[in-house]
């Protein structure tokens, strides 16, 4: 599998094309050339209109995040930006009071506008409302790699999430799944490489740290020989924590997530305080690393619960 991710790609505020996604996705427009940018425009596809000034502060922080947005949807919303500096009889028009302004149009009409500096989840339902409960071609194609990846087709995923970067270099969810996607190859190191040039704000998005964290448990593996001299241990003297520690770390690194989290379990419920509770540490980095929707993290906390409380 071959590694082509530039972190430091993704483009800036103030114009930016969204690289393959088309060039015309984000423009400047003025106010001669509004009625065609945006309201004939948007009796194709809908035209988000952000109302912005170089000395606005917020706006310099809404812009990526909208065209972010809007480079995510995949030619469905197209952005037009508009100077309010330099066409500040159409900003009048529109009855733009304050910016960051952001309207919606569909159909030749406003359909939907707000106000101000928003959180990304709100840009992002923003945008959604717009595209009609459709999703955008690259939440499509995550999903794809996603259940190629559960099915143990880590190349096919691979290649998705490959596609993905190449049109938003910094989306999360794919750098999240191409780490993943190397660890259940083998290729460890090629999975550090990735995690190691990402920024320290990527590193520490919920979906990048659960992967690094599977990347961390992977690396802990053991041979054969190691692996049955643990389970010797055990059989010899079942309250050897360690040694029980010790094969749970290995099953995981082999895939075994579920037997891993058995011998966890079984520690905390022989002795929850052993080693400063570090079979419950190391449960919950599992947890972590299988994300939350996981089936087997379902089941593991209901036993967790059980045992904690009982």
């Amino acid at each position: 599998m071959e590694l082509i991710v530039n972190p430091d790609g993704s483009p800036g505020a103030g114009g930016g094309t969204g690289g393959g996604a088309g060039g015309d996705l984000i423009k400047e427009t003025d106010t001669a050339r509004f009625m065609a940018d945006v309201i004939e425009a948007s009796r194709q596809v809908p035209v988000i209109v952000d109302f912005w000034a170089p000395w606005c502060g917020p706006c310099k922080q809404l812009g990526p995040m909208l065209e972010k947005a809007v480079r995510q949807a995949g030619g469905m919303v197209r952005m037009v930006k508009v100077n309010v500096d330099e066409n500040q009889q159409l900003a009048q028009q529109m009855r733009v009071q304050s910016i960051p302004a952001v309207y919606a149009f569909k159909n030749g009409q406003p359909v939907d506008a707000f106000v101000g500096a928003q959180a990304e989840s709100q840009i992002k339902s923003f945008v959604e409302r717009l595209m009609g409960g459709q999703k955008a071609p690259i939440d499509q194609a995550l999903e794809q790699a996603q259940q190629a990846l559960a099915a143990g087709d880590a190349q096919t995923a691979g290649a998705i999430y490959n596609e993905v970067l190449a049109q938003d270099p910094a989306n999360t969810g794919a750098l999240a799944g191409l780490i993943r996607c190397f660890v259940q190859i083998g290729e460890l190191d090629h999975a550090r490489e990735l995690a190691d040039s990402l920024e320290t704000e990527l590193r520490q998005t919920p979906e990048v740290a659960a992967a690094i964290t599977a990347l961390e448990l992977a690396g802990a593996g053991s041979s054969d020989a190691e692996v049955e001299e643990l389970r010797a241990k055990l059989a010899a003297d079942a309250n050897d924590h360690q040694a029980r520690f010790d094969l749970a770390t290995a099953l995981f690194a082999r895939g075994q997530a579920e037997a891993a989290m058995d011998e966890l379990l079984e520690i905390i419920r022989r002795k929850r305080d052993w080693n400063e509770e570090a079979a419950r540490t190391q449960l919950l980095k599992i947890f972590e690393a299988l994300g939350p929707m996981d089936p087997l993290v379902a089941a593991a906390r209901r036993r967790l619960s059980s045992i904690l409380f009982s």
